[in-house]
């Protein structure tokens, strides 16, 4: 019974925390949440959501790899149950779409390891969510997210903005990378024209 107890009172203590913050947690579904200020709430289930892809030592967006002698970083990549279903269905994302990237520092040396890496502390993480909604232009927005409960919003000036929707394989994501997913946009026809294009011309 005190067990019961205890773990009530510690629920109750973290929820009235969370609203003095004008933090709500974020449901396991997955949509994003914002705070009265529009920061994003970080989503704290995230690696029970669909993962997508790992990548080693990529160089595409603002997580990659520092030059130098520095271990190249793996990425993670995790997108909201609800939106990958609605892909698998149609080959595009629908609203309230959300992503995770989570980049993690490469070990090599460690327990009974013997070659290649491993991963290890998280190092980087940011979200992409589409709210057209709240978002204008093509919907989508990008946010930095750290060790608080919340995210401020990347500045319009961010290479994200640029590179996605000229890169992208669908609608403003890098699907191209996600193994699982490409077979899909090419059965759906969903596809950019500039990715389709430059494809062909072996870019």
């Amino acid at each position: 019974m005190r067990i019961g107890i205890t773990i009530l009172l510690a629920a109750g203590l973290a929820a009235v925390i969370l609203a003095q913050q004008n933090v709500q947690p974020a449901r396991s579904s997955g949509e994003p949440q914002f705070t009265s200020d529009n920061q994003l709430i970080a989503p704290t289930d995230y690696r029970e959501w669909i993962f997508l892809s790992s990548g080693l030592g990529m160089t595409y967006g603002p997580l990659s790899a520092a030059p130098g002698d520095n271990p190249p970083l793996f990425d993670n990549v995790f997108v909201s149950p609800a939106a990958y279903r609605a892909f698998l269905s149609a080959g595009k994302w629908p609203e309230k779409t959300m992503f995770v990237l989570e980049t993690r520092r490469a070990a090599s040396k460690g327990s009974i390891n013997n070659g290649g890496h491993y991963q290890s502390d998280r190092e980087g993480f940011q979200a992409e969510v589409k709210d057209s909604s709240r978002f204008p232009g093509n919907g989508w927005a990008f946010f930095a997210l750290g060790k608080g409960p919340t995210g401020k919003m990347i500045p319009r000036t961010g290479s994200c903005y640029g590179c996605h929707p000229q890169k992208g394989a669908v609608d403003n994501t890098f699907v191209q990378f996600y193994p699982t997913l490409l077979p899909v946009a090419k059965e759906k026809g969903t596809l950019t024209a500039a990715y389709v294009k430059a494809t062909a011309e072996g870019n």
